[in-house]
């Protein structure tokens, strides 16, 4: 896949922003040496995360690692880190100390078939260590510094690589580039996959201060990489940017059909589907508009991404148009810093605009120089989503621009508790 300069320009500066953040070992080392003069009553585990398999040390397992001790954060009673070896990190006051080691049982528990916790026993654990600090702030000092020696090396090994990796041939990146060829037997699969099992729901949901998600509409999609896995998982489908535009399309015309071939409780309550602005204006959308009530269109976001509109304007202008007339919602879709300047969603016509989390947001600003919060602002804040909020503090960020709305596994994560804690007290009180 051919980058042009100001793609490369982009990446630079994302690596260059990435370098700059701090990292759980930058975070552990300052809070280290605040606790210099506070060592007192205060202990500290370190979770060896490292020495699971790594199908059982994902981003997500971290996460929900460092969450088994979010209560007790919250009532400031102790701190998390996660370091980039998938470690975690728990300094806390010695007061939680039940607390601390219920959580461990429990990760015990979540882990339990891993071979390194299958002859794990408490008394010569690997999968833990604890300090306390009056006696071990030395050790965990050292530690830490260690830590943060290891990953600054690793980063840097990184960006090196990242450098190499521009030079090598396309086809050594992540695996053969796609044909025409591939593409066929691709599409030729497409028509015979169940593609019902693939179907995934994400939830956008409104969030204002510290009361729960409340769900506006749920995403319907197909995840490419899951259809990658299935059909060709040692193809860069992303190689050829034409052939991957024909793909979506192919992709496109099967969800609607798949769509078409269930009653309307499939599509049931406010929705959104990735489209192609092509797709829009296919016979297969004609015959999924024509299978839709007339009621439920005002509930259904036809999601339609940011490329694929200023490919062909008109055509983009003509579907919104067509779209708009029959009732349905558009929002623009993968809108990033670096594009946020160029879309304007008023003269766009559109409804929605769908930002795409990047930790830069944090600066507050965008690459012009403008306030992010005065774009937000422009939006509308109730028509601005910021999606892939993985953390709370893409969340967080979020709401300080004035943004209401958002999407990702974070907030899928709050959903689901908050689903659980109201089944449970709907049990308590029957």
């Amino acid at each position: 896949m051919a980058f042009s300069p100001s793609d490369r320009a982009a990446t630079e500066r994302q690596k260059m922003i990435a370098q700059r953040l701090p990292s759980g070992e930058n975070l552990l080392l300052e809070y280290i040496h605040k606790l210099e003069r506070h060592r007192r009553g205060r202990r500290a585990v370190l979770i060896r995360l490292s020495i699971l398999q790594a199908v059982n040390r994902r981003e997500h397992h971290v996460r929900i690692a460092a969450a088994t001790f979010e209560t007790l954060v919250k009532q400031l009673k102790g701190q998390v880190f996660a370091l980039s070896n998938a470690d975690i990190i728990f300094i806390f006051k010695e007061a939680a100390l039940e607390e601390v080691e219920a959580g461990i049982v429990k990760l015990r528990f979540l882990f339990s078939d891993d071979p390194a916790l299958a002859s794990d026993d408490r008394e010569g654990s690997t999968f833990t260590d604890w300090f306390l600090l009056e006696r071990d702030y030395d050790s965990l000092l050292h530690f830490a510094q260690r830590m943060l020696n290891e990953e600054r090396q690793r980063r840097t090994q990184e960006f090196a690589q990242g450098l190499v990796e521009q030079q090598m041939p396309r086809q050594q990146k992540r695996g053969e580039p796609l044909t025409p060829m591939m593409l066929a037997k691709m599409e030729e699969a497409l028509v015979r996959a169940d593609l019902a099992n693939m179907m995934r729901r994400q939830a956008v949901c409104a969030m204002v201060g510290k009361a729960p998600p409340q769900p506006v509409f749920h995403e319907l999609f197909i995840s490419i990489a899951d259809l990658r896995e299935t059909l060709l998982p040692n193809v860069n489908l992303a190689s050829s940017p034409w052939l991957f535009q024909q793909l979506t399309e192919t992709l496109d015309r099967r969800v609607l059909s798949l769509l078409n071939k269930h009653d309307d409780r499939t599509v049931a309550g406010d929705v959104s589907i990735n489209l192609n602005v092509q797709t829009l204006l296919s016979h297969e959308f004609l015959t999924f508009d024509d299978n839709i009530k007339a009621s439920m269109r005002g509930t259904i976001v036809l999601e339609l991404q940011k490329v694929d509109i200023f490919a062909d304007l008109g055509a983009f202008l003509f579907a919104r148009d067509f779209a708009h007339d029959r009732g349905y919602r558009i929002c623009i879709d993968g809108v990033n810093l670096e594009s946020a300047p160029f879309v304007d969603r008023e003269r766009l016509g559109i409804d929605l605009v769908k930002l795409v989390w990047d930790p830069a947001m944090a600066t507050g600003k965008l690459p012009n120089g403008s306030p992010l919060l005065d774009y937000v602002h422009r939006c509308g804040p109730s028509r601005a989503i910021l999606c892939r909020c993985d953390a709370q503090d893409a969340v967080d960020c979020g709401q300080a621009t004035g943004i209401t709305l958002f999407q990702g596994r974070h907030v899928e994560a709050l959903l689901t508790a908050e689903i659980q804690r109201q089944k449970g007290s709907f049990r308590r009180r029957r």
